[in-house]
């Protein structure tokens, strides 16, 4: 188990207050702002730490950057991102889950993991093309891959921060 440090703990706050995935750099140039003096090469080894204890969720950005969230719920899930304003929806899919663990094990594949992350505009950024916040929510209740699904915080079973 990794001891907690003065560098972790600011990392770890830092995090706390934001809403969406930030890379390294972002999070050192907030942290600096905050008045930390931590250099870079600490933070990109305290965020491997974390990401790798389960403290924090990495999700790989479409330019191959690493980019990091502290996350509400610890358990296994899933991520909406916007790819306009970064804003992350966690949502749960126990079907989903249940087909993947079935495909895995129909190819010979044992102790599988995975991640999931799936890129869209968020209602903000839609604009006319995409549905309303409440067919959004309408689409989320209907979702044929969580029909089963109970839900966690609210109707649809997803959590935003």
């Amino acid at each position: 188990m990794q001891r907690n440090t003065r560098q972790r703990t600011a990392i770890l706050e830092t995090l706390a207050r934001q809403d969406d995935f930030r890379s390294a750099q972002q999070i050192h140039e907030q942290m600096k702002a905050d008045g930390e003096t931590v250099g870079l090469a600490t933070v990109y080894r305290n965020l491997q730490v974390l990401s790798r204890t389960d403290r924090l969720d990495v999700l790989v950005a479409g330019d191959g950057e690493a980019l990091y969230r502290q996350c509400e719920d610890t358990g296994h899930h899933h991520h909406l991102v916007c790819r306009e304003c970064g804003r992350t929806v966690e949502f749960l899919a126990p079907k989903l889950e249940s087909a993947m663990t079935a495909i895995a094990h129909e190819h010979g594949f044992t102790d599988v993991d995975h991640t999931l992350e799936v890129f869209g505009l968020c209602s903000d950024h839609a604009g006319g093309d995409g549905p309303a916040e409440e067919s959004a929510d309408e689409h989320a209740e209907t979702d044929p891959a969580d029909e089963d699904a109970e839900p966690e915080d609210d109707k649809d079973g997803a959590r935003t921060r």
